[in-house]
């Protein structure tokens, strides 16, 4: 008995040594962290709106972390590689998958593999504003659209990336909301939605307001309604959706996510990291310079968390009753 009861205490010391040992690598590992260079994997293509915040990102992060950093783009299944791929990474933080509202909009509806559960949110960054975009010839603006869609049932085409996007979730969320009888059809990339608002082939389409701006500028597109509570300072002769008596405001965001493994002090650190990169002056800037201020964009791991779930089950409820 007493050989076993030996064992037996020497088996729990042990385990306990693994066990301290274990929190002290994860420590070791924060305070070293980053030990390699960095890969920021783009759940989009290059050119947009993920894309661009990335890239701002990634100059900013490798001074203040003093590292190298790459970033993949991995566009295909509406990024769903890019999250799956991060699911599968080492989980020591040196592998960062920058997503949009599209991770949880695909979740939704069961078109990505890749759960809440395998993923670690680390921070939202971005909350851009949804808006209502057409060919201002056609439609100089929203009272013109709406009394043509009034007139004409089921004739207005709206046009978006793909059937589990953002943009058709503001498009299901609208149609609900102003009771108009419109269509939408899913394109795979927004060049050819923009391309086919331009010309003629369908009536708008529904994008943030920071990627309209070259088109606005060249008068080929125009926001003519925006999904936000008050008028936009930089635009405010486009009106709200709150202000036609419909709450919806919700937008485009845009974060940055981990393997869910990733030990808390590793997560903390980039967390952290990533605050500091939000607060400076250059990030500010760009913010402004691409219309990005005029809603507060960062959230913290766990209040990203508890955004996205409420998200995902907004979304199911909007998807199974559409």
């Amino acid at each position: 008995m007493l050989v076993k009861h030996s064992l037996l205490a020497a088996s729990s010391l042990g385990l306990a040594i693994v066990g301290y040992a274990s929190v002290t690598i994860a420590s070791e590992n924060a305070e070293d962290y980053p030990t390699k260079p960095i890969q920021l994997l783009v759940a989009a293509g290059a050119g947009g709106g993920t894309d661009n915040f990335t890239r701002t990102v990634k100059p900013m992060l490798e001074e203040l972390l003093d590292t190298r950093i790459t970033v993949v783009n991995l566009p295909s299944a509406s990024g769903a590689i890019a999250h799956q791929r991060t699911a599968n990474s080492e989980p020591d933080g040196h592998t960062l998958d920058f997503a949009s509202s599209t991770l949880v909009t695909s979740l939704a509806a069961g078109q990505n593999p890749t759960g809440l559960d395998e993923l670690t949110p680390v921070a939202r960054m971005q909350s851009d504003v949804m808006t209502l975009i057409v060919d201002p010839e056609k439609y100089p603006d929203f009272e013109a659209f709406q009394e043509y869609a009034e007139e004409n049932p089921g004739e207005i085409i709206i046009g978006g990336t793909h059937a589990a996007s953002p943009d058709r979730m503001a498009f299901l969320s609208f149609r609900d909301a102003s009771g108009l009888d419109i269509n939408f059809i899913p394109y795979d990339e927004e060049g050819s939605v923009s391309a086919n608002v331009m010309g003629g082939n369908i009536d708008g389409m529904f994008g943030e307001i920071s990627s309209t701006l070259s088109y606005m500028e060249s008068g080929d597109m125009m926001p003519i309604l925006v999904f936000a509570e008050e008028r936009l300072e930089n635009f405010p002769d486009i009106p709200t959706t709150v202000e036609h008596g419909w709450e919806l405001t919700d937008g485009n965001e845009r974060g940055v996510f981990v393997n869910a493994d990733t030990p808390e002090a590793i997560l903390a650190k980039i967390e952290s990291s990533l605050k500091e990169v939000y607060d400076s002056d250059a990030y500010q800037e760009y913010e402004e310079r691409v219309n990005l201020h005029y809603r507060e964009g960062w959230l913290g791991s766990e209040e990203y968390r508890q955004q996205l779930e409420q998200n995902l089950e907004s979304y199911k409820r909007l998807l199974e009753e559409n």
